[in-house]
């Protein structure tokens, strides 16, 4: 996932234009009206509010759409997959729980078919009931749709037909609306399915959502959190989901259920606006790290009192596009490795970035370190004339977002150096993952993106990114277009069984044989940093290694 980043509309119980026209005061008092008594509450009725900032909107406040740690962080208490992580720091919060679904999966057929059965009593937040069969129609929904996460279900039996026809639904998952019951059966063994039940792109919604970009007018909720008003490119809004808590308490009691009565967040596009309004308390915290060039005056003097920083398992590379001349020549592409100085580019982030040459970060299972391309722009230079490439002009895109953008132009001039004529593209942040996951995008030939994990299992750097059959119209997120047959059957290969020492080895050696290839040339890892204003408890703030700021442990001190 990288980081920046028909639903019945005559039977919703608050009209979706009303929920989009929500302003600030209004979203007070509605709230202070529907929870009262709730936590979180002052003791004079009014609606506690947490105010927060993100550098860009998300890629998309939709479910089935959003592939960017921004969009994952802002809906993961608003919609809760069959099974979820626990909401903890570190290694905790990669291990997997039930969500809307009782218990885990019982695992049967070799690994082939997969029972759960929904929690009693849910409903949606327009109080509609949540069917067994909304899981179908999501799974549906989301391969009709194209969504980036098509790849992570096309192994359910009929799903592969279902993404090309649009039609006749998919046979292998079985639903019975009276029990809860819901069984999946796959056509292999995929020893991370678990893992992508527990993905947003699988959260269930009312069968009857429409199979259109919802980001303006998100799907009602079942988590603690629903979604009131969207303003794409601006600000979006939460209230705690009044279908969330009964009598008898939450109902999903592993989830917690937040501490304040609404959330706004708005877009600051310049990190130094955002720090300073954290700083003073007008807003209670911001997503994306401060800037760079305050980050030692800030770690000085609010480090463990209002910043804290979180080890991370990501990845910041250069992809090339290895169907387009130039870099359809491996000796290009090695050459561009070769000519990457990480540590160059440490110093563009701050000196927080531990530098890395490789596919799996350091804390991923499978790594080993191990360096194929040490910076050397002699050797760069001699396969540049070996393959001595007739296409010298090329564009590297790279988003708007600092200090991505000076990368992106640190990279513009290493290509310049290597004999090349670059355009540097830059997109505003918001965009860029739908601009570069779109094949029709004009000049796809090379540019700057990170990865964080959607599950900790070392498939997740390869599949989505690397595999052949990630390759989608529009959001795809092989964005190298790296297709081979080889590669391929090493990942479904190393997929069927569970992770042990010797799939941990396998993942090793395909490491290596992707970088062979030469792709990326990935150059380094960065820690989460969270600055909070005064009022907000520290030491309770959770930031998931999957899902980013936990919204619903953020408190008042």
């Amino acid at each position: 996932m990288r980081w920046e980043r028909p639903t019945r509309d005559e039977e919703r119980k608050r009209p979706s234009v009303a929920r989009v026209a929500v302003g600030a005061a209004t979203l007070a008092a509605v709230v202070a009206l529907a929870v009262a008594g709730c936590g979180g509450t002052r003791s004079d009725g009014e609606a506690t509010v947490l105010r927060g900032t993100s550098a860009s909107f998300p890629d998309y406040l939709d479910p089935a759409l959003s592939y960017s740690l921004e969009g994952w962080t802002a809906m993961w208490e608003t919609y809760v997959p069959l099974l979820t992580y626990a909401h903890a720091d570190g290694a905790a919060g990669t291990r997997l729980i039930p969500g809307l679904a009782r218990a885990l999966p019982r695992i049967s057929d070799g690994g082939r078919t997969y029972t759960l059965h929904l929690r009693k009593g849910l409903r949606y937040s327009d109080g509609e009931p949540v069917r067994a069969s909304d899981f179908r129609a999501t799974i549906e929904r989301a391969l009709a749709m194209n969504s980036p996460g098509s790849a992570f279900y096309t192994d359910i039996v009929g799903a592969r037909r279902f993404e090309k026809t649009k039609k006749g639904g998919i046979a292998g998952i079985e639903t019975d609306d009276g029990s809860g019951r819901i069984v999946i059966h796959l056509v292999r063994a995929r020893s991370t399915f678990a893992n992508e039940l527990a993905m947003l792109f699988a959260a269930p919604l009312p069968a009857g959502t429409r199979r259109e970009d919802l980001s303006a007018d998100p799907p009602p909720a079942t988590g603690p959190y629903e979604i009131v008003a969207s303003r794409p490119g601006r600000s979006w809004e939460y209230r705690r989901n009044p279908e969330w808590a009964g009598t008898d308490g939450p109902r999903l009691p592993q989830i917690p259920s937040g501490h304040f009565d609404a959330i706004q967040m708005k877009v600051i596009a310049n990190p130094e606006t955002a720090v300073n309004e954290v700083e003073a308390g007008r807003l209670d915290w911001m997503q994306e790290p401060p800037p760079a060039d305050r980050r030692a005056e800030l770690v000085g003097r609010y480090q463990g009192a209002q910043l804290l920083v979180t080890p991370q398992i990501d990845l910041y590379y250069f992809w090339m596009n290895v169907t387009r001349a130039p870099f359809d020549d491996v000796r290009v592409r090695r050459a561009v490795d070769y000519a990457i100085d990480p540590a160059a580019l440490r110093r563009i982030y701050g000196g927080q970035m531990t530098p890395t040459r490789q596919v799996l970060p350091a804390a991923m299972p499978g790594h080993v370190t191990y360096d194929p391309y040490p910076h050397d722009m002699r050797k760069a230079r001699r396969l540049i004339a070996a393959a001595d490439p007739r296409r010298r002009d090329v564009t590297v895109f790279t988003d708007g977002f600092d200090p991505n953008r000076q990368a992106g132009e640190y990279y513009e001039g290493v290509l310049r150096e290597l004999g090349f004529h670059p355009t540097l593209k830059v997109v505003p942040a918001a965009n860029y993952l739908t601009v570069i996951g779109n094949g029709e995008t004009p000049d796809l030939d090379t540019g700057w993106a990170d990865w964080y994990i959607d599950y900790p299992h070392p498939n997740d750097f390869f599949q989505p990114q690397l595999s052949g059959a990630s390759i989608t119209p529009t959001a795809d997120s092989n964005y190298s277009r790296l297709e081979d047959p080889v590669i391929d059957r090493r990942i479904a290969r190393l997929d069927t069984e569970p992770l042990g020492p010797r799939q941990e080895a396998g993942y090793a050696r395909l490491d290596r044989a992707v970088m062979r290839e030469a792709p990326w040339a990935p150059f380094g890892s960065l820690p989460t940093t969270t600055f909070v204003a005064s009022r907000i408890d520290l030491g309770r703030l959770v930031v998931s290694p999957v899902y980013g700021q936990d919204l619903a442990s953020f408190r008042v001190r």
